[in-house]
């Protein structure tokens, strides 16, 4: 079973930056061969896509509210995918949730890692 492990949330004042994580703890695993997505889920709402990356870095998007702030990323060394959130602000406040899919066979999620933008 593929574990997906979010980390580096926290408290951040607007106009600030965190970099999230999404680690795959399972040997063998490789993000390289999937279609590797953001999404968030703030209190009230439904979950929404935020950037995705992949296969093999062949493809990358953003939400209209990602782009131009938010930055994906892939090392496949170390088998994490990052999320770069620069110009934090308050309505990007959410638990923010990695996903990692091969072709609709295979869906993989994190736990979750909290976002706060708060001054």
């Amino acid at each position: 079973q593929v574990q997906l492990v979010e980390s580096g949330g926290g408290l951040v004042q607007p106009g600030g930056s965190l970099r999230l994580s999404c680690a795959a703890s399972t040997s063998g695993f490789t993000f390289s061969v999937y279609v590797v997505r953001w999404y968030r889920q703030a209190p009230g709402k439904e979950r929404e896509f935020v950037a995705r990356i992949g296969p093999s870095d062949t493809y990358i998007d953003y939400s209209d509210s990602a782009r131009g702030r938010f930055t994906i990323s892939e090392d496949n060394a170390k088998k994490t995918v990052y999320l770069q959130m620069n110009s934090l602000q308050p309505e990007d406040t959410a638990v923010y949730y990695c996903n990692a899919d091969l072709a609709g066979q295979y869906s993989y999620w994190g736990q979750g890692t909290q976002v706060i933008v708060s001054s």
